[in-house]
């Protein structure tokens, strides 16, 4: 029965054998051409960091810490239904280490007690608050202070999405600089310090992005990591390879090259003047952070503007990662559909020499890691193992397809855990470098296809034009212990 299903395919393939060919080559030249990328990342971010060192970054912060010249900062924690870890993560905030700061949590219309957690935690009273309406949000119910934190403010709103809070934000904080960061997530004590640094270093800087590390399986007490473990389940371990991956070696490098397309929602911190000219968070998108980057490219660029966009690796944001294949595919989709509507957006920005090396480079990188590299690498797992079965591929070549996509996968995370031992030694045992060594092997056979498998179905959805994000469910750090 097999047999005769598979005959009339094998039919077509060999009426068709050029093109199977030609195809063939296509996958294989897009895993190439992925592969290629990242062997030029690997310097650059070695480079990058080593020109930046932590010694530098930590003389420089404590230096800020006490000097008159630091830039004042808001930092806009969005939060819709949050309940379970919006207090400890705004006391983690408080406590930051930082001269002039004050926190900004936007309650976008939250269905659960995100609100009423926090009024009952900081004696939250409605107050009058002076403000601007340059950038459009939703309409704002109630503003609340403290008595007992002066530094904090709570928006109540309704809802409208993360992008529509982080401009309600925006227009409510009156610093020059503004950092953009999760309600779900926990900055270091001395994360804000070594972000901003960039900032007093050079006035071209514009916005600048710090480390996101996965939470699960650390030490929490008072909204502070106290001690970095790593996960118990393997779905967030291997989110940490993953992490350690994007952000010590891909954003570290695209920095140097001075093409970075994205600053995570989870902690950046941009200037706010250049964020209001560019009209703030994108209504309509799922990727804000990848949207307003590249939005404030393309001002600088059509301006003839001199500016610096910046990944410090330092300051570190943990979060607290999907424990479920539900809710990581969820977010992955979401991800995909991001990037999918911002390069689509600014679409006439590749390969146009207007924009210069973002446009060139920038846009290029995207449309292959972002746009075809999901759709190829799915392509492959399915038509390169039947184009062998039939005959149509020598064993060589398959065997060439093969290892390219494994070994290639295992050296890349090798060679980024190597960055992060070398520069940041987060871990602080032997044996979790083994787990973290033995995990980056483990990924690449199963976990990585059904990434590939995920951003392809946020592709369809793309597609078909869906906006919601997905159930994105926490259990809160308070059981991170």
């Amino acid at each position: 029965m097999n047999l005769e299903i598979l005959h009339p395919v094998a039919t077509f393939l060999a009426e068709h054998k050029i093109w199977v060919t030609i195809l063939s080559w296509c996958i294989v030249g897009m895993g190439l051409v992925q592969s290629l990328i990242y062997v030029l990342e690997l310097p650059a971010a070695w480079l990058e960091m080593r020109q930046h060192s932590q010694a530098e970054d930590s003389e420089s912060s404590w230096q800020m810490l006490v000097s008159d010249a630091t830039l004042p900062i808001s930092l806009l924690a969005p939060a819709y239904n949050e309940e379970a870890g919006i207090v400890q993560s705004v006391r983690a905030m408080l406590a930051l280490e930082y001269p002039d700061a004050e926190v900004i949590v936007i309650n976008d219309g939250s269905k659960d007690k995100t609100l009423q957690c926090l009024i009952d935690a900081f004696s939250l009273k409605p107050i009058a608050r002076a403000h601007e309406l340059t950038v459009k949000h939703a309409r704002v119910r109630a503003v609340y202070g403290s008595p007992f934190y002066s530094h904090l403010l709570v928006i109540d709103k309704e809802n409208g999405g993360k992008a529509d809070a982080i401009n309600a934000g925006i227009n409510f904080c009156r610093t020059p600089l503004f950092c953009v960061g999760d309600a779900d997530s926990l900055l270091e004590a001395d994360s804000l310090l070594r972000a901003a640094r960039p900032f007093m270093e050079d006035t071209r800087t514009i916005a600048v992005g710090g480390t996101i590390r996965i939470a699960n399986g650390c030490e929490v007490h008072a909204g502070r990591v106290i001690h970095a473990g790593l996960p118990k389940s393997i779905l967030p371990l291997f989110q940490s390879v993953e992490y350690i991956r994007a952000y010590l070696m891909a954003r570290l490098a695209l920095s140097r090259w001075g093409i970075l397309t994205i600053i995570s929602g989870a902690f950046g911190i941009f200037r706010r003047s250049v964020a209001l000219e560019v009209g703030g968070f994108s209504h309509g998108t799922v990727g804000e952070d990848l949207e307003i980057i590249i939005k404030m490219h393309r001002l600088m660029r059509e301006e003839q503007r001199e500016y610096v966009m910046r990944y410090v690796p330092e300051p570190v944001c943990w979060t607290e990662a999907p424990e479920t294949l539900k809710v990581l595919g969820n977010q992955r989709k979401r991800w995909e559909r991001g990037a999918l509507e911002t390069f689509f957006k600014h679409r006439d920005m590749l390969l146009n020499p207007r924009y210069g090396r973002i446009g060139i480079l920038g846009m290029t990188l995207s449309l292959i890691v972002d746009v075809l590299g999901p759709i190829v690498e799915v392509l492959g797992y399915f038509l390169i193992p039947l184009f062998y079965l039939m005959g149509f591929l020598d064993f060589r070549f398959f065997l060439a397809y093969t290892a390219l996509v494994f070994v290639f996968g295992v050296f890349i995370s090798s060679m980024s855990l190597i960055l992060e031992e070398l520069e940041l030694q987060r871990f602080p045992t032997a044996r979790d470098l083994l787990v973290l060594a033995g995990a980056s092997v483990l990924e690449n056979f199963g976990y990585r296809q059904l990434n590939n498998f995920w951003r392809v179905v946020g592709f369809w959805q793309f597609l078909r034009k869906k906006q919601s994000w997905g159930e994105m469910k926490r259990k809160g750090f308070a059981k991170a212990t």
